[in-house]
This record gives structure tokens, sequence and C-alpha cells, in this order.
């Protein structure tokens, strides 16, 4: 795949965990949302953050989406698969998708907070060489743009 058509397919798929991401907006959860998706460019799961409604830390956009994949291939392994998701994943989230073996992950906007970036000492080595390749800053701009909303809305009504 040439790397203009690489980029069109990565605006498409990043604007589907936006759509994800708008879920959670819409549920009073912090807006980020995932897509995983396989060798043929098939949605097999989509992810958005759950953590307050299901009052559990595990319940980031991340974990759903890879959940959904995993049962749509009947695997836990995402070998070939790719994985958008608006903001730059936690260490957990990252692990989780070391561990899961997906290939690409291609995400929105950095998180200065809690990104993997920050925690890269924390990923288990081992797994590090089944990623291939970390692709940051697609759509970012909306990405950031629907969690300052997010935010901004909280501060107003506490």
């Amino acid at each position: 795949m040439s790397n203009r058509a690489l980029l069109s397919a990565d605006v498409f798929f990043m604007n589907q965990a936006l759509e994800e991401a708008h879920k959670a907006f819409n549920l009073n959860e912090i807006p980020i949302g995932a897509v995983v998706i396989d060798e043929k460019e098939r949605i097999i799961g989509l992810g958005y953050n759950r953590v307050e409604t299901d009052h559990q830390q595990i319940a980031h956009a991340e974990v759903q989406a890879i959940s959904q994949a995993c049962q749509t291939r009947n695997d836990w392994r995402l070998s070939d698969c790719w994985i958008y998701v608006t903001l730059e994943p936690c260490a957990m989230c990252m692990n989780l998708i070391l561990l899961s073996r997906i290939n690409r992950l291609i995400y929105g906007a950095r998180s200065p907070i809690f990104g993997c970036h920050l925690d890269s000492e924390g990923i288990i080595q081992v797994y590090r060489r089944n990623l291939l390749e970390i692709v940051g800053g697609v759509c970012a701009q909306e990405a950031m743009t629907l969690l300052q909303d997010f935010f901004k809305a909280k501060r107003k009504n506490p």
C-alpha cells in the first residue's frame, strides 16, 4: 500500500475511532475511542471509554475494541491487525496491544500525562518486538478538540 493510500486509510479508520469517542462523550466519559481492523481492512472491534459507566479501570476503549476483535476472530492473537485509538494509549493498554500481537498502532492526540511514551521503560521488552509500527498524530486536532470540549464542559458543570 502506498504512503498516500495508507494515510487515507488511517484518516478513515481514525474517524471511525472518533465516532466511538463521541459515544463516550455522550455518556459523560472521557472521550476516547478505538477501532481494530484486520488484514483485509475490515473493522473487527470497536470500543469507547466506559470506566465510569462500568465502574472499572479496565474499561478503556482499547480493551473494549481488542476484546471484541478477539471474539470476532475467535482467537486472542490479533496478528496482522491494526488498532486506531484517538488518544495515545496508557501503559496498561500498550502492554495489552503488545500481548495481543497487534502489528500497528495508530493514535491521534498525544497524552501528556498517561501516554505510553512516558512509560516506555515499563513496557515489557520481550513483547516490544511484536509491535512493528507506531504512528501518532493522525486526526490529532480532532481528537484533542473533543477532549478539550469534554473537560471545558466538566469544569462548567462539575
